[in-house]
């Protein structure tokens, strides 16, 4: 054991000393040891100088690309899903498209408004109400489609009020019935007050008005970002 610790000290003292006196001298012609621990930190150094400015790079590219692949894969088997499924696209947006026509229909143009306020006027004389108040407001112009409110208030029966608001939702044309207010009045008469809303499509104008307030709308957003 005293032999080893012996060996032990003497290597210990022989590296000490190929350690001293290497100040001036070409690291060429250094000892061994002092050579082996300068090349194990230039290995290091080159390592980690081409981690950080050249193999770091290279990971996140590889890591992006990676995440590209994955993005673009799903977007194959959506749009392969979509493709098999084309026959029964079309078909769906033939009956959409019927369905809006069919809606559309049931929006008035511009002219026809004044015809549609007469039948509502019409509907409620017909079933023997009294209108006290009928005061179209101003046209509220939505994206696709114009928003007429109609202050009404008209008195008579219970049972005649009730007609009345059925009949508006017989229509051909679109009418609402909103904040409906009931209230009691003289000769077991009930006296409704009401906002009647109806819609009608844009003419060419104002829907090519409300494409332009969208996109502006839309580039302001973006020149934000």
């Amino acid at each position: 054991m005293k032999s080893v610790n012996i060996d032990l000290k003497q290597l210990s003292a022989d590296l000490s000393a190929q350690f001293q006196g290497l100040k001036g001298r070409p690291p060429g012609l250094w000892p061994l040891a002092p050579r082996l621990l300068c090349a194990a930190g230039v290995t290091v150094a080159v390592v980690l100088a081409g981690y950080f400015l050249y193999w770091s790079g290279q990971f996140e590219e590889q890591d992006r690309l990676a995440a590209d692949e994955v993005r673009l894969r799903g977007d194959y088997q959506s749009k392969m899903a979509q493709a098999i499924n084309l026959d029964a696209l079309k078909a769906q947006k033939v009956q959409v498209d019927q369905y809006v026509e069919r809606l559309e229909k049931q929006l008035p143009s511009k002219a026809e408004m004044a015809a549609l306020l007469s039948d509502i006027n019409q509907a409620g004389l017909g079933r023997g109400l009294q209108f006290e108040l009928f005061k179209p407001g101003q046209v509220v112009v939505k994206d696709y489609y114009a928003e007429l409110p109609i202050a009404i208030r008209v008195t008579g029966s219970y049972h005649d009020i009730g007609s009345f608001a059925a009949d508006m939702a017989h229509l051909p044309r679109i009418v609402t019935l909103n904040n409906l207010a009931l209230a009691s009045i003289k000769d077991n008469l009930l006296s409704l007050d009401a906002t009647a809303k109806t819609f009608r499509y844009l003419d060419p104008d104002e829907a090519a008005a409300q494409r332009k307030a969208r996109a502006d709308k839309k580039k302001g957003k973006e020149d934000k970002k």
